[in-house]
């Protein structure tokens, strides 16, 4: 059974809401429970914190992006510290990169196709040809290696 664990850490202007183990469908309930306890503390800025949470899906991040509306609604935010690529990437894939806000914009990660683009495919019309072998078998250059 997958666990995870929520610590709310209240400060100045802030709580911060560590979260650690696994955030899916099984534990979005107590991402909830801890999220609403923390936004019940009043303060102008709520912080979720995952840099150590090893697995997210979707179910979670929309939680998040539902409090996360709440509390913008009241004048009040909310902000993603320690997202992972793996999780930014989750955050791309679910659609949700215009209701989390994240400490770096998800466009930031290496290789991230430009807002608004789902994918630039090139066009081929044929597949690409195996790679070749010198006369000593041995791999050119720049060619994968095939097995």
């Amino acid at each position: 059974m997958p666990q995870l664990h929520a610590v709310l850490v209240p400060a100045h202007g802030q709580v911060v809401v560590r979260l650690t183990g696994d955030a899916d469908l099984s534990t979005a309930p107590l991402v909830e429970d801890a999220l609403v306890q923390a936004a019940a503390l009043g303060t102008p800025q709520l912080v979720v914190d995952v840099a150590a949470a090893r697995f997210w899906d979707s179910s979670c991040l929309r939680t998040l992006a539902a409090v996360t509306a709440e509390l913008a609604a009241a004048g009040r935010a909310c902000r993603v510290v320690g997202a992972g690529a793996t999780t930014r990437r989750l955050v791309r894939a679910a659609m949700l990169t215009d209701a989390l806000v994240l400490d770096g914009a998800v466009a930031d990660l290496p290789g991230a196709p430009a807002p608004n683009v789902v994918a630039e495919i090139p066009e081929r019309r044929r597949p690409a040809p195996l790679p070749s072998r010198g006369q000593s078998g041995q791999r050119l250059v720049g060619a994968p290696s095939v097995r």
